[in-house]
């Protein structure tokens, strides 16, 4: 019998419309789960098993009444930290932001409110999110649960562990170079980046989207039903449309016929490692049998474009840095301050050239993906790393060497998915990204939903350590 805080969110509903469940009884179990497992991954903030139990008791009232607020009513979720709640700080991972409440619930947060969701815990997030691990000067440090000496990827970290320790089936994480995908892919769950402006987010910049971190392709379709309502305070968001998100499931036969681009090389940062490579190459052939033409694809990416988005970033946090006090500066992770400032001898030439790659990242990728109806890759070229490592290089002039696959998808506004495809020989989960054109947010559920039916068996979740 699967425990109650593994149970994906459609059986929950189904159990809550049945009464055969309460999402009191439920939410006493994740918070129970949780209270097992936090101490060996510290995957959350603001973790209040009282407000949750609290929400979890006004739900169980409206299903006795048969008065569902939502979609998602009584369903345990966290939300990552740098999406604001009302009332509550956000310290975008690192000490040296000022603690004050939020005037408002950012969109994701509000509409995951408003469709009754119990809202268990906001997610940890390394410094300012710029760090593809769970390393914070604010937070404990965050750890993968498949194997603790490993870090959960980021930025969105806690929402990574939390999804593969069973902290309820619905977790919010934001990705603007592979915050969601990467540690989708290194703690083996689902996530989808949507389209720009799909999942409405406050505040907006370019190539930074909301989306869902679960374990299945069908509690994510789910979540975009509620996420992707409109929010006025997005003025990247794309105008609403009422797609039938229930449709996620096509069945295996959705692969029959389409034409896959293989991506087995980024053209730039870390190579791929052979396990990563081995498992990508293994989901390729599984959609070839069911019907799908495979063609391998020549990089599109280059080192240039790579290092351009890195240098304008610096520069970006090096303006940011430099404007805080000296004391509040001092307590940024010392591994990003080293990144911002190496910006500081930067010329205007410098900075325009290094902000001209968003623009050829995002020529390029559109025009290698047109031939293609989805193109399938690798997440990133390596597992989980360790967790006290900020980046897989531990090299801050060279900290975004692991983001060939998945960057790109981010300039150019298409959805990209990652879905696990299999397991090192130590049991660490790879990820598989597969992007589609943009939109075509729906079609990337479908194909991933249909790779979950071919797919080679899944290992069980990982359990807490014994205490």
């Amino acid at each position: 019998m699967t425990a109650l805080h593994d149970l994906p969110a459609h059986d929950l509903l189904a159990a809550y419309r049945q009464r055969t469940l309460s999402p009191v009884e439920v939410t006493q179990a994740v918070l129970a789960h949780i209270e097992r497992w936090e101490p060996h991954i510290r995957a959350t903030y603001l973790l209040r098993p009282e407000m949750a139990l609290a929400q979890a008791r006004e739900s169980e009232a409206r299903w006795l009444r048969g008065e569902p607020k939502g979609a998602l009513d009584g369903v345990p979720s966290t939300i990552k930290e740098n999406i604001a709640t009302e009332g509550d700080p956000t310290p975008l991972g690192t000490a040296a932001v000022e603690l004050v409440p939020a005037a408002a619930d950012a969109p994701p947060a509000a509409r995951m409110r408003e469709a009754g969701a119990v809202i268990v815990a906001k997610t940890t997030m390394p410094d300012y999110g710029m760090l593809s691990s769970g390393l914070s000067t604010f937070h404990p440090l965050s750890r993968n649960p498949w194997d603790t000496r490993k870090g959960p990827g980021g930025s969105s970290a806690g929402g990574g562990a939390a999804a593969a320790a069973g902290y309820g089936p619905l977790h919010i994480g934001t990705d603007i170079g592979g915050s969601l995908r990467l540690p989708a892919s290194w703690c083996g769950i689902f996530s989808l980046k949507p389209s720009l402006g799909r999942i409405p987010i406050d505040p907006p910049y370019t190539g930074r989207a909301a989306g869902p971190m679960t374990r299945t392709v069908a509690d994510a379709a789910l979540m975009m039903q509620v996420l992707s309502q409109p929010d006025a305070r997005d003025s990247m968001s794309l105008p609403y449309q009422d797609i039938a998100w229930s449709q996620f499931n096509k069945g295996a036969e959705r692969l029959r016929g389409l034409r896959i681009g293989l991506l087995l090389d980024a053209g730039c940062g870390l190579p791929v490692e052979p396990e990563v490579k081995a498992a990508v190459e293994r989901a390729a052939k599984l959609m070839e049998a069911a019907g799908a033409t495979i063609v391998p694809m020549a990089p599109f990416m280059t080192q240039a474009m790579l290092d351009g988005m890195d240098h304008f970033w610096r520069m970006r946090s090096h303006i940011d840095l430099q404007a805080l006090p000296a004391a509040r500066r001092d307590k940024v992770l010392p591994y990003i301050r080293t990144w911002a400032d190496s910006a500081a001898g930067m010329s205007g030439t410098e900075v325009f050239n290094a902000s001209h790659q968003f623009h050829l990242t995002r020529v390029n990728t559109v025009k290698a993906c047109s031939a293609f109806d989805y193109v399938i890759s690798p997440v990133a070229p390596m597992p989980a790393f360790q967790a006290e490592l900020p980046s897989p290089t531990n090299d801050p002039l060279r900290p975004l060497e692991h983001i060939g696959f998945t960057v790109p998808f981010n300039m150019s506004e298409q959805p990209a998915a990652s879905v696990n495809c299999g397991y090192t020989t130590s049991g660490l989960p790879i990820g598989l990204q597969i992007a589609g054109a943009r939109f075509d947010d729906l079609g990337v559920l479908q194909v991933a939903h249909a790779f979950e039916l071919i797919r080679e068996p899944q290992r069980a979740w990982p359990q807490p350590p014994a205490s």
